[in-house]
C-alpha cells in the first residue's frame, strides 16, 4: 500500500469512527434521506423523541426503516416512564415513573414495571433507552429532576436503580443510568445554564454515587454523563467535560467498561458555554463515547458539524485517534449486544398489561375521605413544565374523572390565577384543586390555602413532590403526573376503588 493510500484509509476511518459517536436526532415519522444515507457511511445510533412518535405502528416502521440501512443500528430513546414520556407523548404515560415506584419501595414491581416497558419500546424496534434516572433527589426544589428520581433516600435511590436496569434489559433493551455523578442535589436546570454542587468527596461517595455503584453492579449497559459542575472532583469542567470524572472516577475508580453517554449537547449548559463542537471534541477527550445531540438540533449539517470537528482534532492532535476509535468501539459493541440480546419472559397476561395502574394505585398516598361530591370542578394550577418533562404530554385527572363521573368540569389556571376565580367557575360544584410541586410554587400555595379556606371540602391532589402539609378534606399524592396516576387518584375521588 502506498503512503497516500494508507493515509486515505486511515481518513475513512477516523471519518466513520466520528459519525459512529453521534446519537443524532431529526425531523418526522419517517427517516430523512441524508439520514438513512449517513448511516450507510458509519453513523451507528439514531436518537428518538416525542415528534418522531404518532403510533407503535408507526414507530416499528421507522426502525424497521432504519434497519434496512444497518441491522445493529442503535435506535435510542428518552422513556422514562411518568413524567417523561415519548412513546406516549400525546396521551400520557400507562407507568408510573420513579417517584412513585420508589414510594411503593417493591424492587419487583420495579423490575417488572422496567421489563414490561421495555418490553413495549423491543416490540417497535427501539433498542437503547436513556433511563433509569439514578440522581437522588436531595434538594427538594430542584426544578429538573424531582418526581424523575425514585427519592431522597440513597439506598432506596439505589435498589431501585438496580432493579429497574435489570427489568429493563431482561426486555433486551439496554439500560443508560443517568445523570453521573448525580443530579440531584441541583437548583438550576442544565438545560438552561450550568448547575454546580457544591459538595465534598464523602458526601458524594455516600450519597451521589451509590446508586450509580448499584446499577453498575447490576450490569447497566450505558451511563449518561451530566452537564455539572462538581468542583470537588474538578474545579473547571463539567461532568460530561471532564476526564478526572468520566476516565477517573467512572472508569477507573467504579471499574465502570459499558457506554459512556453525553447528556444532550444542545442544552445551554455546554452549547452556552464551549458550544456544541468544542463540547463534543472535550467530552470524547474526556472519556465519553457518545455524543447525544437532536433534542432540538435536528438537521443534516449538525451531524456534519460535528463529524468534522472531531476529524479536524484528531488531524491537529487535540484528540488521541486511539481514543476516538475506543470510543467508536464500544458504540459498536454495545449495537452488536443488541443484536444478540434474547427477552425474558416477566410479567405476562394480564399482569402485564395492567401494571402500571397497580403501580399508580400503590403509590398513592390518601389523608382525609372524599367528601359528597356535587358535581366536581377540576381546576388545575399548571406550573411552566421543565424542558425534559415538556409541555406537549397532558397530565392531571380531569379527563379521567370526567369519564367516571360524566359531567364533572374543568379549567387550566396558570400563575396569576386566583382562588377567587375558580370558585366563581366551579359555582356549587366540589372543587378538586389539582397542583404540580406546589412548594415550589409560592402563587399556588396561596391559592390552595384560600380555596380550603372558602370551602373546607375542597379535594387537593398533589402530582409532584409532596413537600407541603396535606390540606382539604381528602388530599391526594400521587408521585407523579402520569396518566395512570391521574386514573389512581381520579378513582380515589370518585369512589370507584376503595382500600389501594
Amino acid at each position: 500500500m502506498t503512503v497516500l493510500a494508507h493515509r486515505a484509509t486511515a481518513s475513512d476511518e477516523v471519518t466513520r469512527d466520528a459519525l459512529a459517536v453521534l446519537q443524532p436526532g431529526f425531523e418526522g415519522t419517517t427517516a430523512p434521506a441524508w439520514l438513512l444515507r449517513r448511516i450507510g457511511e458509519g453513523l451507528t445510533s439514531v436518537g428518538l423523541f416525542g415528534r418522531n412518535i404518532a403510533s407503535p405502528e408507526q414507530l416499528a416502521a421507522l426502525t424497521a426503516q432504519l434497519r434496512a440501512e444497518r441491522d445493529d443500528v442503535l435506535v435510542a430513546i428518552d422513556e422514562e416512564g411518568g413524567d417523561v414520556t415519548r412513546l406516549e407523548v400525546r396521551g400520557g404515560s400507562s407507568f408510573p415513573g420513579n417517584l412513585a415506584l420508589g414510594a411503593v419501595d417493591d424492587t419487583r414491581l420495579t423490575r417488572d414495571v422496567a421489563h414490561e416497558l421495555g418490553r413495549r419500546l423491543a416490540e417497535c424496534g427501539v433498542n437503547l433507552n436513556w433511563a433509569p434516572s439514578a440522581d437522588v433527589n436531595s434538594n427538594p426544589d430542584n426544578p429538573v429532576i424531582g418526581v424523575r428520581s425514585f427519592g431522597a433516600d440513597t439506598h432506596l435511590a439505589a435498589r431501585h436503580t438496580a432493579a429497574y436496569v435489570e427489568g429493563l434489559q431482561t426486555a433486551g433493551v439496554a439500560a443508560c443510568t443517568k445523570h453521573f455523578p448525580g443530579h440531584g442535589d441541583t437548583n438550576v436546570d442544565s438545560h438552561h445554564a450550568l448547575p454546580r454542587i457544591d459538595v465534598d468527596l464523602d458526601t458524594l461517595a455516600a450519597r451521589e454515587l451509590v446508586p450509580f455503584r448499584a446499577a453498575i453492579e447490576a450490569g447497566t449497559k450505558a451511563v449518561m454523563s451530566a452537564h455539572i459542575l462538581v468542583p470537588a472532583l474538578d474545579p473547571t469542567r463539567p461532568a460530561t467535560l471532564s476526564p478526572q470524572i468520566l476516565t477517573g472516577l467512572l472508569r477507573k475508580e467504579l471499574g465502570y467498561e459499558g457506554l459512556i453517554v453525553t447528556d444532550g449537547m444542545e442544552m445551554n449548559a455546554i452549547a452556552g458555554t464551549y458550544g456544541i463542537e468544542r463540547g463534543s471534541v472535550l467530552a470524547i477527550a474526556a472519556g465519553a463515547d457518545a455524543i447525544c445531540v437532536g433534542g432540538g438540533l435536528t438537521d443534516e449539517d449538525t451531524v456534519l458539524r460535528l463529524r468534522d470537528a472531531l476529524v479536524a482534532a484528531v488531524r491537529e492532535g487535540t484528540l488521541p485517534q486511539e481514543r476516538l476509535a475506543d470510543a467508536a468501539a464500544r458504540v459498536r459493541a454495545l449495537a452488536a449486544w443488541t443484536l444478540g440480546a434474547r427477552p425474558e419472559a416477566r410479567a405476562e397476561g394480564s399482569r402485564a398489561s395492567g401494571i402500571g395502574l397497580t403501580a399508580a394505585r400503590r403509590a398513592l398516598l390518601v389523608t382525609g375521605s372524599a367528601p359528597a361530591l356535587n358535581g366536581p370542578y377540576v381546576a388545575t394550577l399548571t406550573p411552566v413544565a421543565n424542558i425534559a418533562v415538556g409541555d406537549e404530554t397532558p397530565w392531571g385527572p380531569a379527563a379521567e374523572l370526567a369519564e367516571l363521573l360524566p359531567g364533572t368540569a374543568s379549567d387550566l389556571y396558570p400563575q396569576g390565577a386566583t382562588a377567587g376565580e375558580i370558585l366563581a367557575a366551579a359555582g356549587e360544584r366540589t372543587v378538586v384543586a389539582v397542583v404540580r410541586d406546589a412548594h415550589r410554587h409560592p402563587w399556588m400555595t396561596e391559592v390552595l390555602d384560600d380555596l380550603v379556606e372558602a370551602r373546607p371540602d375542597t379535594v387537593v391532589i398533589e402530582m409532584g413532590l409532596p413537600r407541603a402539609e396535606p390540606r382539604g378534606a381528602l388530599h391526594i399524592a400521587t408521585h407523579g403526573a402520569a396518566r395512570v396516576c391521574g386514573r389512581a387518584a381520579a378513582e380515589i375521588v370518585a369512589g370507584a376503588v376503595t382500600g389501594v
